[in-house]
This record gives C-alpha cells, sequence and structure tokens, in this order.
C-alpha cells in the first residue's frame, strides 16, 4: 500500500484531451499515492465521464481549499494559466503544468514566486510530451559541457511532412488528414509556423544554458508555406525536411536559439523521427551525441508526463536551476551566420535578404532558389515580414559564428 505521507490531493484545471488522459493514467498507477479531488472547467453543461460533483466552474474552490496540496494545470490559454499558476505558487501550493506557451513567456517571474513562496512548479510535459528531457538536462547535463540541443519538438507538423515525403501527399492533404486524426488543431498555425516549438525551445534553453531568454528573440520560421518546389529539391538534393528547433553553443560564453524547417541528411538521428514522434539530440564536449526518441504529443503520452512530474513532487523534487546558481550564464545572441535555401517568386521579396554569398541560384517563370549564407540577425530583423511574403526558408546545418564578429 502506498503511504498516505506524501498523498497528493490534485485540484485540476482542464479536462481536455490531457486532462481526461492524466485522470486515466492515474486511475491505472497504482503506486501513486495521488487522487483528483476537484477538476476546475469552463463549461459545466458539457457531458463529461466523470459525476458531475468531480467539476466545479469556480478556480476558488480550489485555490482556497487547504486540503489540496497540488495543482495541475491543464488548459490552452495561457495568460489565465499564469494567473491560476501564480495564484497557487503565491498560497504555497505547488503546481505541475503544461503550458509551454504561457511557461516561456513567464519564466522570470514563475522562477521569483517560487523562491518567494517556496512551493514548486514543474513542467516536464510542456516539452516533447513523454520525453524527459527538461529533467535530464536539469539533472543529467547539471554542467558546462553541453554544446547544442537539436530537436523535432513538435509532432504535429512531424506528422505532415512524413506524410508530404513519405506518401507523396501535397501540403495542404497532410494538414488535412493531421486534423482528422486529431493531431493538428482546426487552426493549425501554432504547430505548423514554428510557435509550439519556439516555446519549448525557451524553456529548453533555460535549463539546458541557465539564459532566460524572450520569445521575440528568436527568429522563427514554419512549413505553411511549403509547396511542391520545395519538396522537389529536398528529394532531388537526398534531403528530408524536418521542422527543427536548435540551441546551439557558439563559443563559450554565447549561444544561438532558431527554429527552421531544416534539410536533414540520412546520417542525422533525426532524419529517421517520423510522424507524431519528437526526437531530441543533446551533444556536449567528452559525450558527443545522445538521442532521445518517443511521442511529443496526445493525452495518454503527455498525461504520463504530468503523472511524472506528480511523483516527482511526491518526493519533494523541484528545479534548481543548477546552470544559473553554479555557472556562467552564456548570452543568447543572433549574431551567426547560417546557410539556408530560400525559394521566392519574384526579385521584390528577394531584396529584403540580405545574403553574405550565394552558392547556388535557379531561376524560372515559375518559381526560383538560392542557397547561400546569410546573418541571423538579418532575418530576425524581417521576421514579420517573411510571413507575409510568397517565400519558403530553410536551413542546411548549424548556425556558425559570423566571420566579421570573430576577426573584430
Amino acid at each position: 500500500m502506498p503511504h498516505t505521507k506524501n498523498k497528493q490531493i490534485i485540484g485540476l484545471f482542464g479536462f481536455g484531451v490531457v486532462g481526461e488522459g492524466l485522470y486515466h493514467v492515474l486511475q491505472h498507477s497504482h503506486t501513486t499515492n495521488a487522487t483528483v479531488q476537484k477538476v476546475c472547467i469552463k463549461d459545466p453543461q458539457k457531458k463529461r465521464s466523470l459525476p458531475s460533483e468531480k467539476f466545479t466552474s469556480d478556480a476558488g474552490q480550489i485555490l482556497d481549499d487547504p486540503e489540496i496540496n497540488l495543482v495541475v494545470e491543464l488548459i490552452n490559454d495561457a495568460e489565465e494559466a499564469f494567473q491560476i499558476v501564480s495564484q497557487a505558487l503565491k498560497k504555497g501550493k505547488s503546481v505541475v503544468s503544461g503550458n509551454k506557451k504561457m511557461i516561456a513567456a513567464h519564466l522570470p517571474e514563475l522562477i521569483e514566486l517560487q523562491e518567494q513562496s517556496g512551493a514548486a512548479l514543474l513542467y516536464d510535459a510542456s516539452a516533447c510530451g513523454s520525453i524527459p528531457v527538461i529533467r535530464n538536462l536539469e539533472e543529467y547535463y547539471d554542467n558546462d559541457l553541453l554544446l547544442s540541443v537539436t530537436g523535432i519538438l513538435n509532432g504535429s507538423s512531424n506528422f505532415v511532412l512524413s506524410k508530404i515525403f513519405n506518401e507523396n501527399k501535397s501540403y495542404p492533404q497532410a494538414v488535412k488528414e493531421a486534423q482528422q486524426l486529431g493531431f493538428a488543431e482546426a487552426d493549425p498555425v501554432l504547430d505548423m509556423g514554428g510557435w509550439d516549438s519556439l516555446y519549448k525551445l525557451v524553456i529548453l534553453a533555460l535549463h539546458g544554458f541557465g539564459t532566460l531568454v524572450k520569445p521575440s528573440e528568436v527568429f522563427i520560421t514554419g512549413i505553411s508555406n511549403l509547396n511542391a518546389n520545395d519538396i522537389r529539391f529536398a528529394k532531388e538534393k537526398g534531403y528530408r525536411l524536418k521542422l527543427v528547433a536548435q540551441a546551439t553553443k557558439i563559443n563559450g560564453k554565447t549561444f544561438n536559439l532558431m527554429v527552421m524547417p531544416k534539410m536533414t541528411t540520412e546520417d542525422e538521428y533525426i532524419y529517421n523521427v517520423e510522424n507524431e514522434y519528437n526526437g531530441v539530440i543533446i551533444e556536449g564536449s567528452f559525450y558527443e551525441k545522445q538521442f532521445m526518441f518517443g511521442k511529443g504529443a496526445g493525452g495518454l503520452p503527455t498525461g504520463s508526463s504530468v503523472l511524472s512530474d506528480i511523483t516527482a513532487r511526491m518526493h519533494g523534487y523541484r528545479y534548481e536551476y543548477k546552470k544559473r546558481k553554479y555557472f556562467s550564464i552564456p548570452k543568447h545572441t543572433n549574431d551567426v551566420t547560417v546557410k539556408v535555401y530560400l525559394r521566392f517568386k519574384n526579385l521584390l521579396d528577394f531584396s529584403h535578404f540580405e545574403f553574405e554569398n550565394i552558392e547556388e541560384r535557379f531561376s524560372s517563370n515559375s518559381y526560383n532558389y538560392v542557397t547561400g549564407t546569410i546573418k541571423l540577425t538579418n532575418l530576425l530583423h524581417i521576421r514579420k515580414l517573411i510571413q507575409t511574403l510568397d517565400v519558403f526558408l530553410a536551413f542546411f546545418e548549424k548556425p556558425g559564428p559570423n566571420s566579421l564578429s570573430v576577426h573584430r
């Protein structure tokens, strides 16, 4: 029988795919000493799989209940989630959350709230579903040997790209199938535009390098403009396109974050990560590359990750943010160059991109492309503009130091 000493009395916010998945996982985890006492939901009229007395639409019934000692937040609205989490922490209640957008936007405040209240916030489920990346970066890689974290952090976009490259489906066909199977939202921009991957990458940067980076400081572009010409280019050259989030140490004092489609080669681990799976490569001095693979989305995989955080709290675990405490914190920089493929329709669109050098150029009546190196600062400067242009951008390899900055 489990001990009653560390019993977790849970107040759960949200009963969607992940919330219901967590409840199901808890029912089948006989050694976990935790029970869901109350579930706060928005629509009390909606038919649900549990008795109605389990539910409330009044957050106070959870936040003000002295018996509830753990709040689990699994709702979609990032700002509402922040209000719930911050109130819970201020009341001394520890929290488990899977809301990557909320966490990425409010990391400084969340760290401070934990320090002030003594309560803990765990969020392994916010990045990569069932893959325990955050805790590995926090515990196993708790040194300054980390060189890079590279990954497919979004299962929905990876599912779409798998259908395109393995089954010759068009981008619209693949997105529609992902929506029908529940892998993509009705509005898929969060996944296909790279935003979901960006929020996860910002969180991983904190635990990997100790640095707090604002999402607005990171260059991001997704796969929404992918068309048949880009797919043909990749296939003819022997590449597979993957939407990749990457944290790369440039030297001992700086590192770079970016989210872009990548032309991957068959010797890369993520080349063979298919469908809704995620894959993360952690590279460091002396231990070289280590690869983590698993389901990155879905109610049960993410629910099991939330359960892992619940169990960790039962044993008193909390993030120590060791990289911030014990090492000199590297600065985030966009002063790097990156080799890219750019497909464009007209010269006006191309004129916004200030290439350092061009290696390959193709022109036709219907479309054009170039490959070459460009400063990431240039891409970040036009990040919002790129989203309005008829262009597609992908990179080939890790960014390197800006040659001008090296010789300054």
